[in-house]
């Protein structure tokens, strides 16, 4: 049996001689997502046995970065550390406690890029981040370097709007502002912390947790980001052209009003509905139908009464 107390944390990093970015590359987020330890690992043994060297700038392994969720073999050790990611002084669970030095540990840092995979079998996908902006709830400047970097991981599609779709929901499920910014820090996970110091993030999904190429990806993703950022003498990676890409902008999402509401089948993301398709049902038995035509992403069947449920996604022709 695991004892959360007798855990402890471990980044490993490399520093070249010449000037470059400071990247921190993270896996096990989630403690049963683990196709990014096992390319972190496989990249640091390349360092470690000299057929990888790196030149410039720096980069930050953290191979584990949830050690309790990874020892239970689960998503979360007493909870979801992707939300709510904020140093606390009175740490209350074991993942406050990872957030303390975690997140200074980011601050050091310029570039993030976070490993993770999901349930249900469907192709690897990129969450990017806002475009440019100076507004209250995610403000950024690194618009283009993100998504150059996204263009070059090895992946197709390219998933926006979470922040601003999580934001509207609390809003809707709110009965006053008063408690609106404490609530949005709950939507705040690694990439919108990374963001909120000043760099920029993004997270890749690699694929399904059991898929034997999920690792691939990730490794893949990571050596492309070593060489673009110009960390490793290798050429650089080729960026996916527009017309080779899904870029998709969440739009809505949809909550769970009592725990006895039920999806009408199984739903995985990027699944389409139809305008008028039932997506579920409530626990009075009234049907929750698609209001247009849309993508579902991240469902979610063991969500909480008053929580996000699932949410619905459109094409995005403007894309990059």
């Amino acid at each position: 049996m695991t004892v959360a107390s007798d855990l402890h944390f471990k980044s490993v990093n490399y520093t070249g001689q010449g000037k470059g970015p400071r990247v921190i590359i993270t896996g096990a987020v989630h403690g049963n997502e683990t196709c990014g330890t096992k390319g972190i690992s496989r990249v640091m043994e390349e360092i470690d046995s000299g057929k990888l060297r790196i030149l410039n700038g720096m980069v930050t392994f953290v191979p584990i970065v949830n050690p309790l969720a990874y020892a239970k073999g689960e998503r979360s050790g007493d909870r979801n550390l992707n939300r709510n990611l904020f140093p606390n002084e009175n740490p209350q669970d074991f993942e406050d406690r990872i957030a303390n030095w975690l997140c200074p540990l980011l601050g050091q840092h310029e570039v993030l890029l976070d490993l993770h995979s999901f349930n249900a079998q469907s192709q690897p996908f990129v969450m990017v981040g806002p475009r440019n902006n100076d507004g209250k709830l995610q403000p950024f400047q690194h618009e283009e370097k993100e998504r150059a970097l996204a263009r070059r991981l090895g992946v197709k599609r390219f998933v926006d709007g979470w922040m601003a779709t999580y934001g509207a929901g609390v809003q809707r499920r709110l009965r006053d502002d008063s408690q609106l910014e404490t609530v949005l820090r709950y939507g705040v996970g690694t990439t919108e912390y990374m963001r909120s110091t000043g760099g920029y993030a993004l997270t890749l999904e690699c694929g399904q947790h059991a898929d034997p190429q999920a690792p691939e990806v990730a490794y893949r993703a990571i050596m492309n980001t070593l060489a673009f950022l110009g960390l490793i003498d290798a050429p650089q990676p080729v960026p996916l052209a527009p017309e080779d890409s899904e870029y998709l902008s969440m739009v809505e999402v949809h909550d769970k009003q009592d725990a006895a509401d039920k999806f009408s089948r199984v739903w995985s993301s990027f699944d389409r509905v139809a305008k008028g398709d039932e997506i579920g049902r409530r626990a009075d038995g009234t049907p929750v139908l698609a209001s247009e035509d849309a993508i579902v992403l991240f469902p979610d069947t063991n969500a909480r009464a008053n929580a996000e449920w699932y949410y619905l996604a459109k094409a995005n022709p403007a894309g990059f």
